[in-house]
């Protein structure tokens, strides 16, 4: 990584304390700047694509805040690029003698001195982003005797602070490569590089004293230039949205988005972490593909085959047909409540899903790449049944890894798929006996002869795909592929249409993915123009999911349709999130812990905060956590305060004072500027969400309203109203310019917030306009004499009060006690004569089970916390990529924990020998 910066910018030490405490080798490129580059000094330049130009969100980048402290550190960074540092660089870097403002930056020392005298460190007892920030911006000064003197002498809490730091390796180091001069001289150097032009000064509306911003940033003329021209282009020259087909279908010339989101099992209700992974993201973007005119279809469905429905279907004593039914319409339910804008939201247990899989299996079959094989399976004598991957349990059978846990066919503990039969000490799901091995014969495709089809096709595939797919995909590459068995003994699935094969069904690995293109079928008899193009259309397949699906849409279901050799459309962008956690855990529906999807609707909290709030917190790059206290932090703040206070402000001026129409407007250069950085932010928004980077693209919405926050601010349309005719106008123009920014951010949250979007629409009396991403420019939306409509508050305030009786209400039915004994294993009616031969072991197990749970509720509740810790630890110690020397201890701990958890539970673990090996 690179650190782009003027010479004694103090900013630079933000960057190079932060990289040091996350162990990043950065290089300084440090000569005399100007032009464009000017405005954003220093900044980080990630690699060839990606660069922050914000300092203190490169810092985020490099040294993350999670957890309740994210909300106290953010504060703290946007106090001090807003407050400190300007005021800093216009005092000692400028040498102003505006008493108003030198003491503001005495207020400030106030401020900061306060938050230390009960911490050593501003938000925690430990260091993190907002001292580095806030230290690293004051060093100069605590280096100069008379500004020391003159600031610091009163402030005994900021002075011990300041030399505590100054003595941590990370900062020595840093200061070493980066020596700061003068205080004078490296101030002046900061305003420099971030351009803070003018002095910070409360600013008092209506008597109350508001929060101080800087100006704007300075633009180029070029920029200028080009937001009067925009603003000049008449409306009727403005594209409209166009009409959503009934039924969308390929066109030739335009460009053909096919979206599809990870099809979830049936069995199961999605929480908020399933929702953000799949269905949500892929609507925003497929949102935003339309309002960009694309030729747009997104398709979605429940996958209800397999072993995940056979399970549930036994554990609501009910038949697999009647489980899918009743799942499918609570998913359905849910995705509409969040307003999920799916074309055709289908299901795989269909007529079209058994034609289609049937037919690529022959085909495949016929071009060679199916053989059968016997293969050895765990057998439940006691079921009478043999054990399909989700009916097994048992320790990992792969060496570095010795999760107890692991299914049948996926360790949840290290990632890796899993042979059911090489578990340690398996168990069966269903009556937790030990099942015996015995042999079937089974139907295999043949990665390795597909691997050079898959290899080649991925070297151009995967550019598109999110870093963790790429990572992911590549490895099981690099590892070779390995023949994986596709049919199972089960009697709900697709059947195998070969005549020795009627008794068995396709498998997961095989069947899911195979439902897009079912559910396509059922959506229109057309569907091939979307999977089997024509060569005068072009598809581009864009896949969401999160990233345990990206074997089967990186390797499985692209090895399938290469090698039927038929001209299906294949995956260009496979968009995988990490995990989205519950507060400090999991998600677990059966303990009652965290948010499910038709819980979202019970609280009263709109959809749309909802999805706001799941997209700021979308693990894009790493996993992250819902946080109540977070969510209203960032509805208050980011929502209500931000957002919602600039539209508001400017469309309630605008009725109480121009009988709700738009003013005449004469823009000057501190309108322009202000369309110039919103046009910036616009720019950015649209290549955020080309890219599927979600997060980004809400925080570029924000920004822009925080602008025209500023700008209503420094203008006080209020005081002018009061003034001469000129100032008349000059109020009228600047509140015709926010009522046309309002009118951009209609357009801009349509895809995070719909319903929001159609409200303030309303409220404007707004047509649905498009984004020209060719062509991005700020149009005059609502020229001077257009009618508005009524104004209201498009937010309300989520107290803490409330936010607390939810964090308790969803804590578990018994807080914090709640364990894993609140459901224990019953026998089903389904199987109650097999069941029933070996009540002893089941029965007694449950009840034992049940008599620890009673006596040692609290003492269970602590070991699943502390797993779900120390999990949480060795998640991320091997996703750094340290060396397995430094993250096997944990994993041993992790297992002593499990272990102590499974005594306690009267399930202990046992070593045992590894399975036989298929050959």
């Amino acid at each position: 990584m690179l650190i782009f910066t003027n010479e004694n910018n103090p900013a630079v030490l933000k960057l190079l304390i932060s990289a040091n405490f996350a162990q990043k080798p950065v290089k300084i490129i440090q000569h005399d700047f100007s032009g464009i580059e000017r405005r954003h000094l220093p900044y980080l330049k990630v690699n060839e694509e990606s660069s922050i130009f914000m300092p203190n969100s490169a810092v985020w980048f490099l040294f993350p805040v999670s957890g309740e402290a994210e909300t106290a550190v953010n504060e703290w960074l946007e106090w001090e690029s807003t407050v400190l540092a300007p005021n800093l660089a216009h005092v000692i870097g400028a040498g102003s003698k505006n008493e108003k403002v030198k003491s503001s930056l005495t207020s400030a020392f106030k401020k900061l001195n306060e938050a230390l005298r009960s911490r050593p460190y501003l938000t925690q007892d430990k260091l993190n982003a907002s001292d580095i920030v806030v230290w690293s911006i004051l060093y100069p000064l605590s280096q100069d005797d008379a500004l020391s003197k003159e600031y610091l002498a009163e402030n005994s809490n900021v002075v011990s602070w300041l030399k505590t730091i100054e003595q941590i390796q990370q900062v020595k180091d840093a200061l070493s490569t980066f020596p700061i001069s003068l205080a004078s001289k490296a101030y002046q150097a900061l305003s420099y590089g971030a351009m803070y032009l003018a002095p910070i000064t409360p600013i008092v509306e209506n008597g109350i004293k508001q929060s101080p911003q800087h100006q704007p940033e300075v633009v180029t003329n070029e920029e200028l230039e080009a937001a009067k021209k925009a603003w000049l282009i008449e409306p009727d020259q403005i594209p409209k949205l166009k009409n959503q087909q009934k039924v969308v279908l390929p066109k030739p010339n335009e460009k053909n988005i096919l979206i599809t989101s990870a099809l979830p099992y049936v069995n199961n209700v999605p929480h908020l972490g399933n929702i953000i992974g799949c269905v949500l993201s892929a609507d925003v973007f497929a949102r935003f593909a339309r309002i960009c005119n694309y030729n747009t279809l997104f398709i979605g469905g429940t996958d209800e085959y397999g072993t995940a429905t056979e399970t549930k279907a036994l554990e609501e004593n009910m038949s697999c047909q009647a489980i899918c039914d009743k799942y499918y319409a609570i998913h359905k339910d849910i995705y509409e409540w969040f307003n999920i804008s799916f074309d055709h939201f289908g299901r795989s247990s269909t007529p079209q899903q058994t034609e289609l899989c049937q037919d690529l299996f022959l085909q495949l079959n016929d071009n060679g790449f199916m053989f059968t094989e016997p293969v050895e399976q765990l057998y439940c004598e006691n079921c009478q049944r043999y054990l399909a991957d989700r009916f097994v349990e048992g320790g990992c059978p792969h060496p570095e890894c010795i999760y107890p846990d692991a299914r049948g066919d996926q360790c949840d503990g290290c990632g890796k798929l899993v042979n059911a039969i090489e578990l340690k000490n398996p168990r069966c799901k269903i009556c937790r006996n030990t099942p015996k091995l015995k042999t079937s014969s089974q139907f295999f495709i043949d990665l390795p002869k597909l691997e050079p089809l898959l290899l080649h096709w991925m070297k151009k595939s995967a550019p598109g795909w999110s870093n963790n797919a790429q990572v992911i995909g590549k490895s099981w590459l690099r590892e070779g592929l390995k023949p994986r068995c596709i049919t199972r003994d089960l009697k709900w699935g697709v059947t195998v249409p070969l005549k020795d094969f009627k008794d068995k069904v396709f498998y997961v690995w095989f069947d899911a993915p195979i439902g897009y293109m079912s559910i396509s079928k059922a959506y229109t008899q057309e569907w091939e123009k979307w999977w089997r193009p024509a060569p005068e259309f072009s598809i581009t397949l864009y896949q969401f999911m999160a990233k345990d699906n990206v074997p089967f849409h990186a390797v499985m279901f692209p090895a399938c349709l290469l090698g039927t050799n038929r001209g299906y459309t294949t995956v260009s962008h496979i968009m995988a999130t990490e995990y989205l956690n519950y507060e400090d855990g999991k998600f677990s529906k059966s303990r009652g812990v965290g948010v499910f999807g038709n819980d979202a609707r019970e609280t009263g909290i709109p959809s749309d905060v909802w999805r706001f709030y799941l997209l700021y917190v979308r693990p894009e790059s790493q996993d992250s956590s819902f946080s109540w206290s977070d969510l209203a932090t960032k509805n208050n703040s980011e929502l209500l305060n931000n957002l919602g206070n600039f539209i508001n402000r400017a469309l309630v001026f605008a009725k109480n004072n121009f009988n709700k129409t738009v003013p005449e407007m004469k823009l000057n250069k501190d309108d322009f500027t202000l369309l110039a950085l919103c046009t910036r932010e616009l720019k950015g928004y649209v290549s955020s969400l080309e890219k599927s980077k979600l997060r980004d693209g809400i925080r570029h919405i924000l920004a822009i309203s925080r602008h025209g926050n500023q700008y209503m601010q420094a203008n006080q349309p209020w005081v002018l109203l009061k003034g001469s005719p000129e100032e008349k106008i000059r109020a009228g123009t600047v509140i015709g310019v926010c009522c046309n920014i309002a009118c951009l951010l209609a357009t801009l949250l349509h895809p995070y917030m719909p319903e929001t979007s159609e409200t303030l629409k309303k409220q404007l009396n707004s047509t649905n306009t498009a984004l020209t991403p060719e062509n991005i420019r700020i149009i005059q939306l609502l020229p001077a004499g257009h009618k508005l409509g009524e104004p209201a508050a498009l937010f309300a305030k989520l107290e803490l009060s409330r936010v607390e009786e939810l964090k308790k209400m969803f804590a578990g039915r018994n807080g914090d006690t709640t364990n894993a004994c609140d459901k224990p294993v019953q026998p089903k009616k389904a199987t109650a004569t097999k069941v029933n031969n070996q009540k002893n072991t089941v029965n007694s197990n449950n009840t034992v089970e049940n008599n620890v749970c009673n006596k040692n509720p609290g003492e269970i509740a602590k070991l699943e916390e502390a797993i779900s810790k120390q999990g949480t630890v060795v998640r991320e110690l091997k996703a750094s990529g340290v060396d397995k020397t430094e993250w096997q201890p944990e994993v041993s701990r992790l297992l002593e924990l499990k272990t102590k958890l499974a005594n306690l539970l009267g399930t202990p673990i046992v070593d045992g020998k590894k399975g036989k090996k298929k050959k």
